[in-house]
């Protein structure tokens, strides 16, 4: 078994590919023909956007994403969380929660997209091996 995808449904795919790029430097992988789907090259992971009017046509009900009364989180690491959450911000991205250090090592900070999509940034956690 793999965790092959995250798939988020936002209203505008090729818009939410290019936030992703500017705000994190995220590449674009694959953008359908159709503007309908897309990935972007994340790693193993990939993180994918679907219009929430194609799941509406495959007689699924989408639901916006809501930052303030979240259900789920992206999380994505980086060295430097103040610098990330910065180009972020000045890429459109909604400030949530300034960088802070957490008891276990890592430093987190959270933003949401201009779906209302929340998400981490974070430092890596180390290895409880490297934390002795």
């Amino acid at each position: 078994m793999a965790f092959a995808y995250t798939i988020l449904y936002v209203d505008d795919v090729a818009r939410s590919l290019a936030f992703y790029g500017a705000a994190f430097g995220l590449a674009q992988r694959f953008l359908h023909e159709g503007g309908d789907y897309g990935e972007l090259d994340t790693g193993g992971t990939t993180l994918a956007f679907s219009s929430r009017r194609l799941l509406r046509e495959m007689g699924h009900h989408p639901q916006r994403a809501d930052a303030d009364a979240p259900c789920f989180e992206i999380a994505l690491t980086f060295d430097d969380v103040p610098a990330a959450m910065r180009r972020a911000v000045e890429a459109g991205a909604r400030p949530m929660q300034e960088p802070r250090q957490m008891p276990w090592g890592q430093t987190v900070a959270y933003v949401a997209d201009p779906e209302g999509v929340l998400i981490e940034l974070c430092t890596p956690i180390a290895p409880l091996a490297a934390q002795a």
